[in-house]
């Protein structure tokens, strides 16, 4: 039977704004803190994937705090960190957590868990307009699935420098070769393009902080329709989210 496990995949050493996950987001917790803490509820096996570099040593030990178990593998080659990590935690379907989205949806993420669970997809995720991955657009609300055996062919395939930083794009790029499979996202979301909750630059931190926290204190345990919500009811924000998302074109 295949074993499905998390991989929550965070490194200090982001380009455009360095040590976002390990910064005070909200109360006394980072980014990372809160990331934790929710894939720990899913009640599925879990690993935080980290590099090498001494940088990293603060993700270790913010995750030793959680008792959350780490692997350390290439910075550069997020792939094979994947690959690593996969096997030795015996891992053959993989959940993708990127550490730059604070407003990861649980329940989204509960569904994906339980339709790849059943699923023979080599890849799953969640599409929105356009036929668009998740992963290629700029919510930040939900995770990705893929097999072991796919990112093991994928490292077999090519070297190209691309597909190994961006772990699953050669899988669903390539539909010929995987068998991909998507679940269609909330219609709530389905067709919007100016809302923007994956976290990348100084600016994003600013904005999803006082978001994030004017939330919390609505309703601790917000999700997609109330993060809609609040968006709606403020269009300068959606407005600041418009441009972010013009400059940080993916």
């Amino acid at each position: 039977m295949s074993t499905q496990g998390i991989i929550l995949q965070a490194r200090t050493g982001s380009t455009r704004m360095p040590e976002k996950v390990i910064k005070p987001f909200w109360k006394n917790q980072s980014i990372l803190d809160i990331l934790i803490e929710k894939v720990k509820r899913m009640n599925v096996p879990a690993v935080l994937a980290t590099t090498e570099n001494p940088s990293d040593d603060r993700i270790c030990e913010l995750a030793a705090r959680h008792n959350f178990p780490v692997f350390r593998g290439p910075e550069n080659d997020v792939l094979d960190r994947f690959i690593q990590a996969a096997r030795k935690n015996g891992f053959s379907k993989i959940i993708r957590v990127c550490a730059d989205n604070p407003f990861l949806d649980p329940e989204s993420m509960k569904t994906l868990i339980s339709q790849f669970e059943q699923s023979d997809a080599d890849y799953l995720s969640f599409q929105l307009a356009g036929n668009k991955p998740s992963i290629l657009t700029h919510f930040g609300f939900w995770t990705e699935a893929v097999k072991l055996s796919a990112l093991e062919k994928v490292a077999q395939i090519t070297s190209e420098k691309l597909y190994h930083e961006h772990v699953t794009n050669f899988v669903y790029g390539h539909p010929e070769l995987f068998n991909v499979q998507f679940i269609q996202a909330s219609p709530l979301v389905f067709s919007r393009t100016d809302i923007r909750m994956t976290l990348d630059t100084p600016e994003d931190f600013e904005i999803q902080k006082e978001i994030f926290a004017q939330l919390s204190t609505e309703n601790p345990n917000f999700a997609i329709p109330e993060i809609v919500a609040w968006l709606d009811r403020h269009s300068e924000i959606l407005e600041i989210m418009k441009n972010e998302i013009r400059r940080n074109q993916k």
